[in-house]
C-alpha cells in the first residue's frame, strides 16, 4: 500500500469522527504535516489528553478578505468555516490580525 493510501484512510476516520480535515498538498512552509485536522473532544476528553502541560491549542480558520470584499465569501469558503466551527475551532471571515481577535476571540489575553 503506498502512503497515500495510509493518508486517506486516515482522513476517511478522522472525518467519520465528525473532524475538520485539510490533505496538505502544497504549504507555504517546510514540513508542514500531510493532514492537518480540528478533532471535536469534550472538556473532558481535552483535559486528560492536556494533563499537566501549560498550554492548549486551538484550531483557527481564518478567511482574509479585504475591508471592501469581506461580505464576498463563496459558499465553499462559507461551507469550509461553519464546518471548522461544528468540529469545535474557531471561524470566521476577517481583515487583519485585531480584527481576527475581536471577533474570534481575544485569544492574546491570559
Amino acid at each position: 500500500m503506498k502512503e497515500q493510501d495510509y493518508q486517506r484512510k486516515v482522513v476517511k476516520k478522522l472525518e467519520e469522527r465528525g473532524a475538520y480535515v485539510v490533505k496538505v498538498v502544497a504549504a507555504s512552509k517546510k514540513g508542514v504535516p500531510d493532514v492537518i485536522a480540528c478533532v471535536p473532544m469534550t472538556k473532558a476528553q481535552v483535559m486528560r489528553l492536556f494533563e499537566g502541560q501549560a498550554h492548549v491549542g486551538i484550531f483557527i480558520g481564518a478567511e482574509i478578505k479585504t475591508p471592501l470584499t469581506r461580505n464576498d465569501a463563496s459558499k465553499l469558503q462559507e461551507h469550509n468555516l461553519k464546518a471548522i466551527a461544528e468540529a469545535g475551532g474557531i471561524s470566521g471571515i476577517v481583515v487583519d490580525y485585531d480584527d481576527m481577535k475581536n471577533h474570534l476571540g481575544n485569544y492574546d489575553e491570559a
